[in-house]
């Protein structure tokens, strides 16, 4: 235990060293009307009826109120060749590895993997979210039914440049004895939220028995256009073992999907092989 804990405040000192946060971006106002036309600008003048928008697209113009869908206020470095690039919806994490971003208060989302594994996640605070995990097992003449909690806590060490989180996977097994079970980690995470790299540690359990060795997590994202991304998550093991994978994500208005190729690669085999992983992502909250 004494390894697990000083292992996660090295995290929290490493971190800690790359300064204070930095200014707030510039915002733009952006508007979309029922008839799905989008204005980004700086909002000039404004009354019961009406908006008068210095538009970056179309100059100045005036939108009737009655006629607006969405107004919102956006940062002016999501305006890329006149699109907009709406906030990554996941940013928290990469395909399940969590990063040291965090959701923000009242943001939450599901994800479904192959029908079984059900997870949901929130944010209680902007800097504490909670998570649950079932796999619904049961269904199948009540066999053992495996769930989960997984705590976290990020912590901006530096606004959209270096972020840190640590939090715990809990799980015990429904249904059977002596079946707790978890792992407890920290996350280091340099870049935004569309385009970052993350270097992570966490000590496992079983029962009352803990690893002695750690497992090692670098994962990456990067957004490659206003809706796509590349991620790649990967795993160094004990002994020697590596689990690797790559894939992508395409997000829609109130859904995303993941896609990715596990590659397990052991010190004992002589070959790999390839298992394809399909999931969504529906976000709820604000």
């Amino acid at each position: 235990m004494k390894t697990i804990f000083c292992t996660i405040i090295f995290v929290f000192l490493f971190g800690f060293t790359f300064g204070q946060e930095q200014e707030k971006d510039s915002t733009l106002t952006h508007i979309e009307t029922v008839e799905g036309n989008e204005f980004f600008g700086k909002i000039i003048e404004e009354d019961d009826l009406s908006i008068k928008l210095m538009s970056n697209n179309y100059g100045e113009v005036t939108i009737q109120k009655k006629d607006i869908k969405i107004r919102e206020t956006i940062v002016a470095e999501r305006i890329k060749e006149g699109k907009y690039w709406f906030p990554n919806p996941q940013s928290s994490r990469y395909f399940w590895a969590p990063n040291g971003y965090g959701l923000k208060k009242g943001e939450g989302y599901y994800q479904n993997i192959y029908v079984f594994w059900n997870h949901f996640s929130a944010g209680i605070t902007d800097h504490f979210s909670l998570g649950v995990t079932v796999i619904p097992m049961f269904m199948f003449d009540g066999a053992p039914t495996p769930v989960m909690v997984a705590p976290k806590v990020s912590i901006p060490v530096k606004k959209d440049q270096f972020n840190i989180g640590v939090g715990a996977l809990l799980g015990t097994v429904l249904f059977e004895e002596s079946n707790k079970y978890g792992l407890l980690y920290g996350t280091s995470t340099i870049g935004s939220r569309d385009n970052n790299i993350s270097v992570g540690i966490s000590y496992g359990f079983s029962g009352n028995s803990w690893s002695k060795s750690p497992i090692y997590n670098f994962s990456a994202m990067t957004r490659v256009t206003n809706r796509g991304y590349f991620i790649s998550e990967n795993y160094i093991f004990p002994h020697g073992d590596v689990l690797m994978s790559f894939g992508g994500r395409t997000v829609w208005n109130r859904i995303s999907m993941d896609y990715m190729f596990l590659v397990p690669v052991s010190s004992g085999s002589d070959g790999t092989f390839i298992f394809p992983i399909l999931g969504i992502v529906i976000p709820f909250g604000k």
